[in-house]
């Protein structure tokens, strides 16, 4: 396998927090590599130092001279005073920068630099580029490409960023948490994008049906050094349990041994200098062992919600619209105590907005909203929470209570209760700017959970947690006696915890699924296979002659009409026209004998045929359609 990155005995400390040491790992070429770690164990660290935007202490990154490298940020760095488009089109891309050579040539009339450029263009497919950038752009939902990049949101940027790097089409592929602000069916189109590339990829990710899908290996860091597993995510599932109970066996080997060799050495004279020193240096190796934990330290929730009444939640005839946008169209529903119903949608078709309503953070246009006496919401919302980022953790904690009541009878005071939430005593006094974004997440979430909450809405609850976090918090949700109600495009997430679906469908139509996320997607795929059935049925000829000899059939269309018929085949014929004429001129721009004048006017007339012809080939597909 070709060799595309070795990294050799990396180093790196935050602070005085040692992140992991000495860590070496190589990635060839069509790899598909997921890096997993627990929050605060340095994953977007290693990936700053891969890309080179941070340094390591020790050991050295080496790439393979000849590719490209495309990284996404957390967080992308953007210029805030271009447009979407313009900023897509800014990247050192091998592709972008023959274009640019090639329009700044036509600027110039540069009829040398043309000769060269134009079969550049050719090889790489470049007059073409612009098309499948707005395609990039089209799946990610990005279609104002006129707007400046400070009027975006968070997730619009991180949405830019990707198209970005995607487009760019590098080698080597590095991607920080790419799922992060994505609804469902772009999570999906991604998904697909990457194992069908043949680009060679290093992400982090908490989305596990997406780290199953496309990774062949893991990588994971764990007690400062690191461990690389040969599958996908399942694959690294069984394996992990199975090294950490061959390690827990090699402990306890340690500790048995350790105490034979405890009462050897104070059996042993000190005046005896020919003491076995083998003996002696074992001894101390075999104590290293023995002093490790068996254990590992895990986050364990039961925080038990306050009692919930008969009433809790009682919905009637609600309607929600934004400039004549229908969010929510005339929905009513009653809540039961113990439901989890998971809110699927694409963005901006109105989730956050229902939650709001619920909320009372927003009223409805009309309809009635009934809000039992004792519920108590835990509402966790997408933006989080702005912390002061010169804040102690702990006072954080003990500006809402020095005492947390668990409601079944204990009491943790504030440094337990972050303890309880795997803060160290460390953490707990440290500044809130020192924190990583999942530990600042989990953060927020102890905040949200310390309030006995009896109805809990949670509003993307798995951006930047941890996958081991993320167990556990659906271990604690799945025994959790209140209401839940959770919007995430987290689909493991989902279908782990929802016994029924709220689906947005547009136009303010929400229809209740009883059923997890995947049973919801199976049900509509079966429905439009039968829909695309019933459509067939109505244009074969059998269906045709059986509708015309019934007196009582409705008439249905099921063939061209004579007009479609005609444009039909002109269509053809123009397509090939067009074609033919493209050809044609690029191979006298091949050539080199056009006068200056002569190039610019053909190079324009490709750009046009172009687009005439996506046009024309969009309407004939249309037609073909119709027409089998």
């Amino acid at each position: 396998m070709i060799s595309f990155l070795q990294v050799e005995n990396l180093s790196k400390r935050f602070g005085e927090q040692l992140l992991f040491e000495n860590i070496s790992f190589g990635i060839g070429k069509n790899q598909k590599v997921a890096l997993i770690a627990k929050n605060g164990t340095g994953k977007s660290t290693l990936l700053q130092i891969i890309a080179g935007k941070d340094s390591p202490e020790t050991g050295r990154v080496i790439f393979r001279n000849d590719i490209t490298v495309g990284y996404l940020e957390q967080a992308p760095d953007l210029n805030p005073e271009n447009t979407i488009f313009e900023e897509v089109f800014c990247s050192d891309s091998p592709t972008l920068k023959v274009i640019k050579e090639y329009e700044r040539a036509v600027e110039l009339n540069d009829i040398h630099a043309l000769e060269t450029l134009i079969s550049q263009m050719d090889a790489l497919s470049a007059w073409d580029y612009e098309n499948t950038v707005k395609q990039i752009l089209s799946k990610l939902k990005i279609d104002t490409y006129d707007k400046e990049i400070k009027y975006l949101s968070g997730g619009q940027k991180k949405r830019v960023g990707l198209a970005k790097v995607l487009i760019s089409n590098p080698d080597f592929l590095i991607l920080d948490e790419p799922t992060n602000h994505l609804d469902t069916e772009m999570t999906e189109w991604l998904e697909e994008y990457l194992t069908e590339s043949n680009a060679t990829l290093l992400m982090v990710t908490h989305d596990r049906y997406f780290l199953d899908r496309v990774c062949n290996q893991i990588i994971e860091i764990d007690d400062f050094g690191l461990y690389s597993y040969n599958g996908n995510y399942s694959y690294y599932l069984e394996k992990r349990e199975q090294r950490i109970e061959n390690r827990n066996a090699t402990i306890d080997k340690a500790r048995n041994l350790l105490r034979t060799e405890q009462e050897w050495m104070r059996r042993m004279p000190q005046a005896r200098s020919h003491k076995a020193q083998y003996r002696i240096d074992n001894f101390y190796k075999i104590k290293d062992i023995a002093s490790q934990r068996t254990d590992e330290k895990k986050l364990e929730l039961d925080i038990k919600g306050q009692r919930l009444g008969k009433k809790i939640l009682e919905l009637e005839h609600i309607c929600k619209s934004f400039d004549s946008h229908c969010l929510v169209r005339d929905f009513s529903y009653k809540f039961i105590r113990g439901e989890k119903i998971g809110i699927v949608g694409k963005n901006g078709i109105g989730k956050s907005t229902f939650l709001n309503i619920i909320t009372r953070n927003l009223e409805p246009d009309s309809g009635s909203i009934e809000i039992g006496e004792t519920v108590v919401y835990g509402y966790y919302q997408q933006s989080g929470i702005r912390f002061n980022e010169n804040d102690r953790v702990i006072d954080i904690v003990k500006n809402i209570a020095e005492r947390i009541d668990l409601g079944n009878g204990q009491i943790m005071s504030a440094s337990q209760f972050l303890e309880y939430f795997m803060f160290t005593d460390k953490q707990q006094y440290s500044l809130v700017e020192k924190l990583s974004g999942g530990e600042r997440r989990r953060l927020y979430l102890l905040t949200v959970l310390m309030r006995n909450p009896n109805f809990l809405i949670l509003d993307e609850p798995t951006n930047d947690l941890d996958i081991v976090t993320l167990n556990v918090l659906e271990e604690y949700l799945k025994s959790f006696k209140g209401c839940l109600l959770l919007v995430s495009h987290d689909r493991f997430f989902t279908d782990k915890l929802a016994d029924h679906i709220f689906a947005f469908e547009g136009e303010g139509v929400i229809k209740d699924f009883p059923g997890n996320y995947t049973q919801y997607k199976n049900w509509k795929e079966e429905e439009e296979e039968k829909k695309k059935k019933e459509r067939n049925a109505l244009k074969s000829p059998y269906n045709e002659t059986k509708k015309s000899n019934s007196p009582t059939s409705a008439p249905v269309k099921i063939r061209l009409s004579f007009k479609e018929k005609q444009e039909f085949q002109s269509l053809e014929k123009e397509i090939e026209e067009l074609n033919a004429e493209k050809t044609l001129l690029e191979t006298e721009l091949s050539q080199g004998h056009l006068s200056p004048d002569e190039l610019i006017k053909k190079s324009e007339r490709i750009g046009q045929l172009i687009e005439i012809l996506d046009e024309k080939e969009m309407r004939w597909l249309e037609l073909s359609e119709i027409s089998n």
